[in-house]
């Protein structure tokens, strides 16, 4: 059983302001990164 004073963890992390600042610049840059990735891999091969 939780103690009652005991502070969620999704609420640990909502209120660290880096922990956001971090995530929202880390996460889109790696999905451009493979998106980015995707589009080379499916240039086709010049011959």
């Amino acid at each position: 059983m939780a103690e009652d004073n005991e502070i969620p963890f999704m609420q640990r992390v909502l209120d660290n302001h880096f922990l956001l600042l971090f995530l929202g610049i880390a996460v889109p840059t790696v999905l451009y990164i493979i998106w980015g990735i995707m589009e080379i891999i499916a240039i086709p091969v010049a011959k």
